[in-house]
C-alpha cells in the first residue's frame, strides 16, 4: 500500500498569467503558497482484475475505457498496463480523501492530478521530482484533457511552499522559493484570514471566459502578474504585512474586470464588510464564483470580521513547506 499527501494552495497574486494565452508571448507569474489542507490519495493491489477508485463516488470496473473519472481513467491509460503486470494481471484500488471539498479555490483538482501520480509512479517503483509531478499533471490537465486552466497549481502542489512561480515562453516553469524571515513567514500566515462562503462552482466557465478575453486583458494581466513581484519583493524586505493587503486589495479590483461571474452575488458585499472591520485587502480564491474568501487582517482584528461576517464560516489555514510526499509504504 502507498499513501501520498499532497498540499492545497493559496494563491495571492498573479492568476491568470499562468494560461498558456499569457505566458506564451511574454512571462507570467504568480505568488502563492501551499497550506496544511490535503489531497490523500491510496494506492493498494486489487485481489482481481478490476480497477475500484473511490472518490465522491465508487467506480468498479475491468476496462479502463469504462472509468468516468477523467483525471484516473487519463493517469490509467498512461500507466494501468504496467500496473497489471506488476500486479499478477489484476487492477488496483486507488482512494481518494480530501480535506476541503473540490470547487473552492483551492487547486484541488490538481492537487489530486499531482497525488495521484505520486502514489501510482511510487507504487510502480519509480521516484518522481517535484518537476516531474508537475510537469505531468499539468500535460493531463491541460494539453490530454483540455482544461481552460492554468499551471500554477500543479507547481505548488508538488514543491510546496512559499513561491513566486515564474512561466516562461520557452514552456519553462520557475518555482522560486521568497527569500524572507522566518518572522516575516509567520506574520504572514498570522495575518491571513479565511472564510468559506458554502459556495462550491466549476472554475471552468470563468477560466474559460477569462481565456478567451486574454488578448483584450493583457495589460490587465500584465499588471496582475507586476503586483505579485513586489509582494514578493516587499516580503523578501520584511515590508509590513499592511502593504501586501494592499497589494492585494489593488490585484482584487483588477482580477473582477477579467470575466463575469468572478464576484457574483453577495461576493462584493463580503469584502466591503470584511475592509470596514478592518481587513487590509484580500480576494476569492481561485477562479472566483464562490469557494473561500481571503483578506489578510491584523490578528487583533479577526475576530471583528468574523463577527461582521458571521454568516461566513472561519476555516484556519497554516503554510506547508514540503509539497506532495509519500507518508505511508507498506
Amino acid at each position: 500500500m502507498i499513501i501520498a499527501r499532497t498540499p492545497f494552495r493559496v494563491s495571492f497574486l498573479g492568476g491568470g498569467t499562468d494560461l498558456p494565452d499569457f505566458w506564451q508571448e511574454e512571462e507570467g507569474a504568480v505568488l502563492s503558497t501551499a497550506i496544511d489542507k490535503y489531497m490523500h490519495i491510496t494506492v493498494n493491489n486489487r485481489f482481481d482484475r478490476t480497477w475500484r477508485l473511490a472518490y465522491s463516488k465508487t467506480e468498479i470496473c475491468e476496462d479502463i475505457k469504462q472509468v468516468e473519472h477523467k483525471i484516473f481513467r487519463r493517469v490509467l491509460e498512461k500507466y494501468g498496463v504496467e500496473a497489471r503486470e506488476k500486479n499478477g494481471g489484476n487492477g488496483l484500488e486507488i482512494l481518494s480523501m480530501a480535506d476541503i471539498p473540490s470547487g473552492t479555490g483551492l487547486g484541488s483538482s490538481s492537487s489530486f492530478t499531482v497525488s495521484v501520480l505520486h502514489a501510482l509512479k511510487a507504487h510502480l517503483g519509480r521516484y518522481q521530482s517535484a518537476e516531474q509531478l508537475a510537469a505531468e499533471a499539468s500535460q493531463i490537465e491541460i494539453e490530454d484533457l483540455k482544461e481552460p486552466i492554468g499551471k500554477q497549481d500543479q507547481y505548488a502542489a508538488a514543491f510546496g511552499g512559499l513561491r513566486y512561480i515564474r512561466f516562461l515562453p520557452s514552456g519553462e516553469v520557475a518555482a522560486e522559493p521568497v527569500i524572507c524571515s522566518e518572522a516575516t513567514k509567520q506574520d504572514l500566515e498570522a495575518h491571513m484570514l479565511v472564510l468559506y462562503t458554502g459556495v462550491t462552482r466549476s472554475a471552468s466557465g470563468v477560466l474559460s471566459e477569462q481565456k478567451s478575453n486574454t488578448a483584450q486583458k493583457r495589460e490587465t494581466l500584465r499588471t496582475m502578474r507586476d503586483l505579485a513581484f513586489r509582494m514578493k519583493v516587499g516580503l523578501e524586505k520584511n515590508e509590513p504585512i499592511k502593504r501586501a493587503g494592499e497589494l492585494l486589495d489593488e490585484g482584487w479590483q483588477l482580477k473582477k474586470t477579467l470575466a463575469s461571474g468572478i464576484s457574483a452575488g453577495p461576493i462584493d458585499e463580503w469584502y466591503d464588510r470584511a475592509k470596514a472591520a478592518g481587513a487590509y485587502g484580500g480576494k476569492i480564491l481561485g477562479a472566483g464564483g464562490g469557494g473561500f474568501l481571503m483578506v489578510l487582517c491584523p490578528p487583533d482584528k479577526q475576530k471583528r470580521v468574523c463577527e461582521e461576517l458571521k454568516e461566513l464560516r472561519s476555516v484556519k489555514m497554516r503554510f506547508d513547506s514540503f509539497g506532495s510526499r509519500i507518508v505511508f509504504v507498506g
